[in-house]
């Protein structure tokens, strides 16, 4: 098939567009480790972001995709770090189980009490959120500190997530 014809094809049937890279992923990935139920997860990531190293750094708690199926279909609400992260999450089908995705890193009296304790806004967005009895769910795509932080209010049994994603970005404490 020429160029032509295959952005003709594309064009006409978008989802053999996915359809086909799915397929290039699952043959590019070759064997691996994952079950049924996260294999999907690793190719939808890798499918998101190009890169095949994803196969090889995520890693599930055994109950992680089961607890957060869970809290998906009894509402939960999602806290993500950023607007990138909340835009990756369909909010329709979300809302269609009662929930929402939010942040507050950017809410005013967050960016104020961060600059009064001199910490950053997502240590106190975090904070914030974990007092939001409907939030279950923690989506951690940008900072560090947020994950540190919520590992801390777990730590002292403040709060109790159905899930986390985390996936930090930078050098230091990413890992």
């Amino acid at each position: 098939m020429d160029h032509k014809e295959l952005l003709d094809n594309y064009v006409r049937k978008p989802m053999d567009i996915e359809k086909g890279s799915f397929e290039i992923i699952t043959e590019e990935m070759g064997p691996h480790d994952f079950d049924e139920k996260t294999a999907p997860i690793v190719k939808r990531v890798i499918h998101t972001t190009a890169d095949f190293e994803y196969a090889d750094l995520l890693e599930f708690h055994p109950k992680a995709v089961e607890a957060g199926m869970k809290a998906l279909k009894e509402g939960s609400d999602i806290y993500a770090d950023t607007n990138m992260v909340m835009a990756g999450i369909n909010k329709k089908r979300l809302g269609e189980y009662g929930g929402k995705v939010y942040h507050r890193v950017h809410d005013e009296d967050v960016v104020a009490e961060a600059k009064e304790r001199s910490i950053t806004r997502s240590m106190v967005a975090i904070e914030k959120a974990c007092k939001d009895e409907n939030t279950k769910i923690f989506a951690i795509g940008n900072a560090p500190t947020a994950l540190f932080t919520l590992i801390e209010l777990i730590q002292a049994g403040k709060i109790k997530p159905e899930l986390i994603v985390g996936v930090p970005v930078g050098f230091v404490g990413a890992e």
